[in-house]
């Protein structure tokens, strides 16, 4: 590879990392051609990137963001998923090379973090972010609408309370 190839390659990795919020690390050693381009096919479906990569470059691009969580990760014949969603992130990484056993999940980087292989299927398991910041904003609701309902209960108990005097009178009235 030329320099100006490398040079080029460096650069799309740094815009790589800067739009991606996660990044899964696979050793990919023994698999096919053809079953990584069904992998790749299958991760785009789900918005996430797969590039194998030259782990020099890699550390070469990630030396001003992340170069300390992702370097360790880099070892062997290297592949990485580039993700915006940290759950579907992992979980379509986890459906997409399950077929294959000899791709192996190293580990992952969220953030400026590194994570073990444990924790990207943690983190696999959890729903979506979107998902997550509902049930959050729920959460948070729930107390206003039990307030509310609690004041307006007080205020139906006095006009339940209004109408019996009403209605009371109007029955000493007619006797």
């Amino acid at each position: 590879m030329s320099t100006d190839a490398k040079r080029e390659t460096v650069a799309e990795l740094r815009d790589e990392i800067a739009r991606a919020r996660t990044m899964i690390v696979t050793e990919y050693r023994g698999l096919g051609v053809r079953d990584l381009a069904e992998v790749r096919r299958s991760l785009r479906k789900q918005d996430v990137s797969y590039r194998v990569v030259k782990n020099r470059l890699m550390k070469i691009a990630a030396r001003d963001s992340v170069e300390e969580a992702l370097g360790p990760l880099l070892v062997g014949p290297t592949a990485i998923a580039f993700g915006t969603d940290e759950a579907r992130t992992a979980k379509a990484v986890i459906d997409a090379t399950r077929p294959y056993r000899i791709v192996r999940i190293t580990g992952g980087v969220l953030g400026d973090r590194a994570i073990d292989a444990a924790g990207v299927a943690r983190l696999a398991t959890l729903p979506s972010r979107d998902v997550l910041l509902a049930t959050l904003a729920g959460a948070m609701q729930s107390p206003a609408v039990t307030l509310a309902g609690l004041l307006a209960a007080n205020i139906r108990n006095l006009g339940y309370a209004l109408s019996q005097v009403r209605d009371q009178k109007a029955a000493a009235t007619a006797a």
